[in-house]
């Protein structure tokens, strides 16, 4: 785990969430909305569900909640990772909105 300072690691927080949002805009086969407030990023499926990714400062850890639980993920200086498993969070957010959407989704987050 890289050892970030709290404001590097907001600005990576920012910079993850815009990522995030810009790979959503790439997705022209999935009807959802997305919307960011108070750096907490919410994305609701055509169904209604919702995947919510925000930021735990005090752990500095990326958490994502979804319909199956909730993750949480550390930075290791190149991408983030589960703590459980070391899923990356690309691998993670393509299974859990293609689990909650019903289709394949595959978005490439470029951080």
């Amino acid at each position: 785990m890289s050892k970030l300072n709290e404001s590097e690691f907001n600005e990576l927080m920012d910079d993850t969430i815009i990522a995030i949002e810009e790979a959503l805009d790439e997705l022209d086969e999935l009807d959802m909305d997305y919307e960011t407030s108070g750096g907490i990023l919410t994305i609701t499926l055509e169904n209604g569900s919702k995947i919510i990714i925000n930021r735990q400062t005090p752990l500095k850890q990326l958490w994502l909640a979804a319909k199956d639980g909730g993750y949480h993920l550390d930075w290791n200086g190149d991408s983030w990772l589960t703590d459980k498993n070391q899923e990356p969070l690309e691998t993670l957010l393509n299974r859990v909105m293609s689990q909650q959407s019903g289709q394949t989704i595959s978005l490439s987050i470029e951080l």
